[in-house]
């Protein structure tokens, strides 16, 4: 398949795009419904004034959607192929939004946010291992962050295209900005098509050749035979040996323990995705004008003028990490994130229960605050960290197992809040404040730091073992350092054998 005829960073900087557009339309998808739903609207005449029950399915169930794509990418993505994936989520996203604008009763409205979800499922499980495994350990973080900030991008344009079509009356009101999203679908797929796949999953397949051509273009060197070239496929090589030294995969050795530690890594990229939900990100994200409305006792039209200034905050934030991902580490971050989030709804919490008008406005300054922290930490290590966490052998499985619990604890949380809210109003937060808390010593004690690393170093991450993995002894939390692979290729060229304790195997 012809590919765009770029090399080094410019081919690096155009997968960053399509992977940032991938990004760019979840962010519109997570956004989109929260200024349309709840409200005495076209969208509410249309379908009988949905009550708080059935407007958390309506936008729940695209998380189910999400979880089934994540699920289908985690029992076939791997033999498909990264590029593969993102494509066919894109056009499923395409199917998904052409039911979706012609809805005409809730039980299409809802087929439609289950179609859109599985395609969103398939870039949200494929899009961070694809832009893992094409750029070099110095930027890696930074890469994917920035496909965080542009997921707040495409928030932030969903909230205000909803606000402007408010004014409008008929249908278009919101039949428009469930629409739009088509475009952002559209050019993934064009994106998509005409670049490279995964050096490391063409190794991995067996197709050396284009690997080998993948790999001398992203280090823009034209012989296939340059050292630079050479070296980057010894790299990958030796990690591929060392990880299939156990014969053809198994889903058992996602339960592997040992030097390779593949369970403790899933466990990482499940819990890091289950932190994220459980900070109430998608409380605010999903509904904040209904959280502005009916925990403050805000005006509908403020309401709505407020979530979308929120939103705006969390994308100014979100550019953050691009300077501090890469040089603070993925740590740092996560509990810097969490302690500013508890702290935040902690004192919205406190200020709401005096129930004055003054007391509201102190409380949504704290929300405002509250995206600031998240937009540090919670909002892109959760991407990035399954995709470096895992190994090459197990990676897109690893990614799609933490996507699926990502989309499932999306679910409850967006489900359960509408619910929530009338039921106990304010304090709800009082519930996210105590989640927050707990995850800054989680963080601390098992989370290794994976800044600077080559993903091939990654797998010796655990190799020091204990029930910390090596985390709670070392400094920092760096149980590793960068290039430890050049070891198992020297120990290679030498004759040696490259020995690995998988654990127990049956």
């Amino acid at each position: 398949m012809w590919t765009v005829p770029l090399r080094g960073k410019w081919l690096v900087w155009a997968i960053t795009a399509c992977c940032c557009q991938g990004f760019l339309l979840l962010g519109y998808d997570q956004g989109v419904m929260s200024g349309i739903i709840g409200a005495d609207n076209q969208f509410g005449k249309d379908f009988n004034h949905p009550d708080p029950s059935r407007q958390g399915t309506i936008v729940a169930i695209y998380d189910i959607g999400c979880a089934v794509g994540s699920l289908i990418v985690f029992f076939w993505g791997e033999n498909i192929g990264r590029k593969r994936m993102i494509m066919a989520g894109a056009a499923t996203m395409l199917v998904g939004t052409a039911v979706l604008t012609s809805s005409t009763t809730l039980a299409q409205l809802i087929v439609g946010r289950i179609v859109t979800g599985i395609g969103n499922g398939f870039n949200s499980s494929s899009i961070p291992v694809y832009q893992s495994e094409t750029c070099g350990g110095e930027i890696r973080g930074a890469l994917v962050c920035l496909n965080s900030t542009v997921t707040i991008i495409g928030l932030v344009i969903a909230y205000w295209l909803d606000y402007g079509m408010s004014f409008v009356n008929g249908p278009a009101q919101w039949r428009l900005p469930i629409g739009f999203q088509a475009v952002f679908a559209l050019l993934l797929l064009i994106q998509a098509a005409m670049l490279p796949d995964s050096p490391r999953w063409c190794l991995a397949h067996g197709l050396e050749e284009e690997g080998t051509r993948i790999i001398a273009k992203l280090e823009d060197r034209d012989d296939i035979d340059h050292p630079d070239v050479v070296l980057k496929k010894k790299e990958i090589e030796a990690s591929l040996a060392q990880e299939s030294a156990g014969g053809p995969f198994k889903y058992r050795e996602l339960l592997q323990g040992g030097q390779i530690a593949n369970f403790r890594r899933i466990c990482l990229c499940i819990g890091v995705n289950v932190m994220q939900q459980f900070t109430g990100a998608n409380m605010i994200n999903y509904l904040a004008p209904i959280v502005y409305q009916n925990t403050m006792g805000l005006s509908r039209n403020l309401s709505l003028i407020l979530g979308g200034a929120t939103a705006c905050t969390y994308m100014l934030a979100s550019f953050i990490p691009l300077w501090t991902v890469d040089r603070y580490g993925r740590r740092a971050l996560l509990m810097i994130s969490a302690t500013g989030l508890s702290i935040c709804f902690i004192l919205a919490a406190a200020l709401l229960s005096t129930g004055s008008r003054p007391a509201a406005y102190g409380a949504t300054a704290m929300v405002f605050i509250f995206q600031i922290f998240l937009g540090i930490g919670y909002l892109p290590i959760p991407w990035l960290y399954p995709a470096e966490i895992t190994t090459t052998r197990i990676r897109a499985r690893g990614s799609a197992i933490s996507s699926f619990f990502n989309w499932m604890c999306v679910f409850t949380v967006v489900e359960i809040t509408p619910i929530a809210i009338a039921n106990i109003s304010w304090r709800v937060f009082i519930i996210f404040a105590i989640f927050n808390a707990l995850w800054v010593p989680l963080v601390y004690a098992f989370f290794p730091e994976t800044k600077g690393l080559e993903l091939e170093d990654i797998d010796h991450i655990f190799d020091k073992g204990g029930i910390t993995g090596g985390v709670w002894s070392s400094p920092g939390g760096r149980t590793v350092q960068r290039g430890r692979i050049d070891q198992d290729i020297d120990e290679v060229k030498e004759g040696k054998d490259v020995k690995v304790d998988y654990g127990k195997q049956e």
